[in-house]
């Protein structure tokens, strides 16, 4: 049950957690240098104060067969390949506690993850030390799943008692694992209408634009920006004007190109798997600057992936070729292609604004991902996953307040799963010959699917949270409970494929002692190799065993447990 709790002011909360963990810091040497990495920072679990905590939880489809070594026991838990997990803040941070706890962990030992604290009162006690930790593990490692954080308003800043208000710890990450695109895409469920009906993928270019931005409130004058080259040659006057206002706000950003074209073919890609239409969105008829993010992109289509698309029939709407959109159409388009199966590639800023509109006609922003792409100077790709959604404060309050929620995880769990896959698929290519690593893997990727397909299930039978399911659904602890009953039953009715049997020809003494006609034999087999493999295989055996009446029965009263 539930233990119900009292509502505690973040005024009074916050200053002594972050007494407590700048007194850790201090202990753990870090105060004297405030920018090493500490203890404090890695491998270790932080939570709110006890008051404030609850402790919520006590301790579809049929059976399926996986590839041998995938099944999973939970009384031999596997080692979970190495992965960087960052806590967020919140009811993020609890409902992710709860998954992590009831799904992964029951079948997953993640003594070998990384963990980081970044919430706003741990970068505060650490004074960010926090941030460039996770970021410098998050490129060794590749892998990471991030719970969404807080970035502090001013009023944040004086209600939880921070020394100043820290930035999005987002931009830290983008530069320092060489960020290409982040990719947002719709999640489906079958037989649970949403908004899209296909999917839509989206690219938004993970650096450059608006949020880089240098800006300073002037009076009258004449501004200039010059650009001065790195080799010493003569410097360029980017533009050169005349301010007759008296107030004026001076801005100044740009745009990174140099990985427009990793950014293109992770996109072209992507929509060739997805068997989507791909569009590429800028505002160049205005925006001159822009052009050159078109181009790039036209070129490597043109170059390595036209005749693909012309072969899958995916330019037919498109005229047979690439289409560029206007920023503006595009806004109108996303609104009346609610049929889905399209892509599109933008800008940072435009990416940000037009995912968000493709939110909100897919029901909501837990109902996409969020995933950002970038590539170490090796070319190992570094992948974060996380939810698009902030951390739901309202929800939180409530939940400090001792009422019952409905959250749904969805987007965590989409984060969470492609996370984990990605860890298990740079683990094993970079021991292409270590069959331990293979057999993780599998099971990694077996496990990944059952819990996605146990979450969507239970989303079927109307025993979802209340955005989805109404008044009657369920909360936020019973939900996550009810997802792991049905992951237990699906993982525990699992069959390996059994392998291949080795061919096997009878001897001539064999055939001639038990007087054999081997073409009637033949015949016979014929009969039951329905696919004419010249092998028999589970199901065709069985079937020929039910037909010459020799099957084993099941004993009486042996009936399958629903699965509700």
């Amino acid at each position: 049950k539930t233990i119900r709790h009292t509502m505690l002011p973040l005024r009074s909360v916050v200053p002594p957690v972050r007494a407590a963990l700048r007194g850790a810091a201090a202990r753990c040497g870090a105060a004297a240098t405030r920018a090493r990495p500490t203890e404090l920072c890695r491998g270790t679990r932080f939570s709110p104060p006890p008051a404030v905590w609850s402790r919520a939880l006590a301790s579809s489809s049929p059976p399926t067969n996986v590839e041998v070594g995938a099944a999973l026991n939970p009384l031999e838990k596997v080692r979970a390949p190495p992965m960087v997990y960052i806590y967020g803040e919140e009811m993020t941070r609890y409902a992710s506690e709860l998954c992590l706890r009831e799904w992964i962990q029951p079948y997953f030992d993640t003594a070998g993850w990384e963990f980081f604290d970044l919430s706003c009162a741990h970068r505060d006690a650490t004074d960010d030390a926090c941030l460039s930790d996770a970021v410098e593990a998050g490129k060794r490692i590749g892998a990471i799943f991030k719970e969404p954080t807080i970035t502090p308003t001013a009023t944040q800043v004086e209600e939880m008692g921070l020394s100043k208000a820290y930035g999005s710890p987002n931009g830290a990450m983008r530069r320092g694992w060489n960020g290409i695109t982040i990719s947002r895409d719709t999640i489906h469920i079958e037989g649970v209408e949403l908004g899209f009906r296909r999917p839509v993928l989206f690219e938004r270019h993970a650096v450059g634009g608006e949020y880089g931005a240098g800006y300073a409130e002037v009076g009258k004058g004449n501004l200039v920006t010059t650009f001065q080259p790195e080799d010493g040659s003569a410097p360029t006057i980017v533009d050169s004007r005349k301010l007759d206002n008296d107030a004026n706000v001076a801005v100044i950003y740009h745009n990174p190109y140099d990985n427009v074209e990793d950014l293109a073919h992770h996109f072209f890609r992507r929509c060739l798997d997805a068997k989507v239409v791909p569009y590429v969105v800028t505002k160049k008829t205005v925006f001159k600057w822009q052009e050159t993010f078109w181009t790039t992109m036209k070129a490597v289509f043109d170059r390595d992936y036209k005749p693909q698309f012309l072969e899958a029939g995916l330019l037919e709407r498109t005229n047979g070729d690439l289409q560029h959109l206007i920023s503006d159409a595009a806004t109108m388009q996303i609104i009346r292609w609610t049929d889905g199966g399209f892509g599109m590639a933008a800008h940072n800023y435009d990416g940000d604004m037009l995912t968000d509109e493709i939110a909100q006609v897919h029901r909501s922003p837990g109902f996409i991902t969020s995933n950002l792409v970038g590539r170490r100077e090796d070319g190992k790709l570094i992948k974060e996953f996380e939810a698009s959604h902030g951390t739901v404060t309202d929800l939180w309050h409530d939940h400090l307040n001792g009422k019952e929620t409905s959250f749904n995880p969805l987007g965590l769990v989409e984060a969470m799963v492609g996370a984990l896959q990605h860890a298990a698929t740079l683990d094993r290519d970079e021991n292409p010959d270590d069959e331990e690593k293979e057999m993780v893997y599998r099971k990694v990727m077996n496990f990944t699917a059952t819990l996605r397909e146990a979450m969507h299930a239970t989303f079927r039978y109307g025993q979802g949270t209340r955005d989805l399911c109404g008044p009657s659904g369920y909360s936020t602890e019973d939900f996550v409970k009810k997802v792991a009953w049905r992951l237990g039953r699906y993982l525990a009715e699992q069959e390996e494929e059994p392998p291949l049997p080795e061919t096997w020809e009878p001897d001539m003494e064999w055939r001639r002692k038990e007087n054999v006609d081997m073409d009637a034999v033949k015949t016979l087999f014929g009969q039951y190799d329905v696919n004419k493999s010249g092998n028999i295989d589970f199901n065709e055996f069985s079937r020929m065993l039910v037909k010459l009446g020799v099957a084993p029965k099941k004993e009486d009263g042996s009936v399958k447990e629903p699965d509700v």
